[in-house]
C-alpha cells in the first residue's frame, strides 16, 4: 500500500522532457499525459517554449552544463519568462562550487532571479552529486541569499550522478522550510520518488511519471 496517494504524489512532479533530440510532437505528447496524469507542471527545454497546457510550465537555465556566463544565463531566463516559462530551473557553474567561489554562485543565481522575477519561480540546480556536503551546503546557502525559490539536486545529465537521500535530507537541513527541494535525476520507481519526499524534497523531477505513479520501473531522467 502507497503512503502516498496518487493525485498527491502527482502535485509534486515535474514531468520533464530534456532530451536533446526531443521533437515538437513530443513536447505536446507530454503535455497532453500531464494534463491527464494530474502533474504540477512540465519541464521542456527553451527552444520549446511556448507550450500550450493547463499545468504549469518550467524550464532550464545554462542546461546541462552551467558553464555559461551570468549574462548568458540571465538572457536566456529573461527570454523563456517572456515565453510564458512559470518556473526557471537554472544550473549553477558547478567549476566555481567546488573552487569555493560561492560569491561568484550567488551573482550568478541573483543575475537570473533579477530577471525572472515572483511570480516566476527560480529553482537553482546544485549538481550535488558532484559536491562534498560543505560545498552543497554553501551554494544551497548562496541561493537564499540571492532569492532563489528552491534548491535542486542534479540535471539528471551529470556523470557524477542524480539524487540521493542524503542529498536531499542535507539541503532541507540547511534550506528549512524558507525555500523547496526538488529531488531529481535517477528517480525510476515509486519507492525512490516516495523515499525522496521522505527525506525532504517538496518537488520531484521526473521523466517516467505515468510509470512511477503506477508502480512501475521507468527509465530516462
Amino acid at each position: 500500500m502507497s503512503s502516498i496517494e496518487n493525485a498527491q504524489l502527482a502535485q509534486l512532479i515535474d514531468h520533464t522532457l530534456l532530451k536533446p533530440e526531443a521533437v515538437r510532437a513530443d513536447v505536446d505528447a507530454l503535455a497532453r499525459e500531464a494534463e491527464g496524469l494530474g502533474t504540477y507542471s512540465i519541464c521542456v527545454s527553451p527552444s520549446m517554449l511556448p507550450v500550450e497546457t493547463s499545468v504549469k510550465v518550467a524550464t532550464v537555465c545554462g542546461f546541462p552544463s552551467g558553464q555559461h556566463s551570468a549574462e548568458v544565463k540571465a538572457f536566456e531566463a529573461r527570454e523563456s519568462v517572456a515565453k510564458g516559462a512559470d518556473e526557471i530551473d537554472m544550473v549553477i557553474n558547478v567549476g566555481l562550487a567546488r573552487a569555493g567561489e560561492y560569491e561568484q554562485v550567488e551573482h550568478e543565481i541573483r543575475a537570473v532571479r533579477d530577471v525572472a522575477k515572483a511570480p516566476a519561480l527560480l529553482k537553482v540546480i546544485i549538481e550535488s552529486a558532484a559536491l562534498d556536503d560543505e560545498q552543497i551546503v554553501a551554494v544551497c546557502q548562496a541561493a537564499e541569499r540571492a532569492g532563489a525559490d528552491f534548491v535542486k539536486t542534479s540535471t539528471g545529465f551529470h556523470p557524477a550522478g542524480g539524487a540521493s537521500e542524503h542529498a536531499v535530507a542535507l539541503m532541507r537541513e540547511t534550506v528549512g522550510d524558507r525555500l523547496g527541494v526538488k529531488a531529481s535525476g535517477g528517480i525510476r520507481t515509486r519507492e525512490a520518488a516516495e523515499a525522496m519526499v521522505a527525506a525532504g524534497a517538496s518537488r520531484l523531477g521526473l521523466s517516467s511519471s505515468k510509470a512511477i505513479l503506477e508502480g512501475g520501473t521507468g527509465s530516462g531522467y
